[in-house]
């Protein structure tokens, strides 16, 4: 039987981590054959039509996110037309959540794994193969995560709890399963977030999951030794555990080749042992990105971010004073209680922050109109608040009470003048001058306006 595992990225820079650790998890099993094939959104879909269907495969099982899911929905239906026999099953988060809706929509669908992919996706294989594709989906039924078609009806089998070992997930990178060639190479040691923000999907998996250290230490040396470029950790709170990321890092220091690493933090979480050993990172080594998203404590409030602005401001502080890793802030706009006033305040807020060291480091600034996600509690105080956001993804705000689709459009424009004046590096000066003379967001509100 042979399994096609597919994903549609959102620039080529991308690999998957999902679709290595199922292919892993999933191997071995007698008379099957795993190939996993990665494109990206900005192909033609004909061309990524016929590559899958060369493949020949029984299953094609898609990896879902709001930069693909549209573009697989029409590869599943017209996959489905050059091959009726083939099984095609979805997963990921822009399948999990509103399942049901999805696959009355879609009657190429076969079954959407939900939640965590690779104990349901295995267990399938392995029923497949056993008994065949008519009696099988008989047996679907007992796949906790699954939902699946059978005749005119939608079954859900019973939910699955997350692993409690992750370590039961054999390591892709060995196995020859993830391609390291790429630019960008995603690598995660943790599962979950501590944190229950109303905006993120991580919300909803309550605690945090960790590899074992010697798993992490193996997988970090295999990456550094094989000359990946830039790791990308997509712990979703990397230093949750303060002692434990302290380890990580200092592994990291020790073993590290010439790679860079991608940290996404809480920087209030950032204890004094944390910086005196942040202090010995090599420039271009590590980038933290930190979601500051609102300078506001009543708008954090709402949403559920809890953290201590005031010393997440001074850890900003001190790795921008005292070390050479790269800080990237973000701000979403759109949260509850913030006009477009608010969002300059918040917007100068992290000006205050990285221009005093403009012109001796690099830091960066990410402005994200709101996404409400599908599964999260956003949707809900949307639906309170008298939210209107575009019904397809990425589900951007359009306008709701406290900023209208104008303002939201100024804002998206000083986003791309950040980017082109602030991200890019080559106005350094300029802006360190105009920040002695005005503040700088309404220097950029100005431009954006103009």
């Amino acid at each position: 039987m042979k399994i096609l595992l597919t994903t549609l990225h959102a620039k080529y820079i991308h690999s998957s981590l999902a679709l290595p650790c199922l292919a892993a998890y999933a191997a071995g099993i007698e008379g099957t054959s795993l190939a996993i094939r990665e494109f990206t959104v900005n192909e033609p879909l004909d061309h990524i039509l016929r590559r899958i269907a060369a493949e020949k495969a029984d299953l094609v099982a898609f990896s879902c996110y709001i930069w693909n899911i549209e573009p697989v929905l029409k590869l599943a239906a017209d996959f489905k037309k050059i091959s009726p026999d083939s099984l095609i099953i979805l997963g990921g988060p822009e399948a999990g959540y509103g399942c049901f809706e999805l696959m009355g929509r879609n009657p190429a669908i076969d079954g959407i794994i939900c939640g965590e992919g690779e104990q349901p996706f295995r267990e399938l294989i392995a029923i497949l193969k056993a008994t065949g594709e008519n009696d099988g989906k008989r047996a679907w039924n007992n796949i906790p995560g699954l939902i699946y078609r059978s005749g005119d009806e939608i079954i859900a089998a019973a939910d699955r709890a997350s692993m409690v070992r992750l370590d039961d997930i054999p390591s892709p990178f060995p196995a020859g399963l993830a391609d390291l060639t790429k630019p960008l190479v995603y690598y995660e040691t943790s599962r979950g977030c501590p944190f229950t923000c109303a905006f993120c999907l991580s919300s909803l998996e309550k605690g945090v999951r960790s590899f074992s250290m010697p798993r992490i230490e193996a997988d970090l040396e295999f990456l550094t030794a094989s000359g990946a470029k830039t790791v990308k950790l997509v712990d979703r709170t990397f230093n949750y555990d303060p002692a434990r990321a302290g380890t990580i890092w200092q592994f990291i220091l020790k073993n590290n080749r010439s790679s860079s690493f991608h940290f996404e933090i809480a920087a209030d979480l950032l204890t004094p042992d944390n910086f005196l050993l942040l202090e010995k990172v090599p420039e271009g080594a590590f980038r933290f990105e930190i979601g500051i998203q609102s300078g506001s404590t009543e708008t954090l409030s709402r949403v559920g971010r809890h953290s201590d602005p005031e010393r997440l401001s001074e850890s900003v502080k001190r790795l921008m004073e005292n070390t050479a890793v790269t800080v990237h802030l973000d701000l979403v706009a759109g949260l509850p209680g913030e006009d477009f006033t608010g969002f300059l305040e918040s917007l100068q807020k992290v000006f205050d922050l990285t221009i005093p060291h403009i012109q001796s480091r690099d830091s960066h600034i990410q402005v994200e109109p709101l996404k409400v996600l599908k599964g999260t509690a956003m949707r809900r105080i949307a639906a309170e608040e008298g939210y209107q956001f575009s019904d397809t993804p990425p589900y951007r705000i359009l306008r709701n009470p406290w900023l209208t689709f104008a303002e939201i459009s100024r804002i998206e424009a000083i986003a791309r003048l950040l980017d082109l004046f602030f991200n890019s590096g080559r106005f350094k000066a300029t802006l360190a001058g105009l920040a002695s003379i005005t503040l700088l967001s309404q220097a950029f509100d100005a431009l954006a306006a103009g």
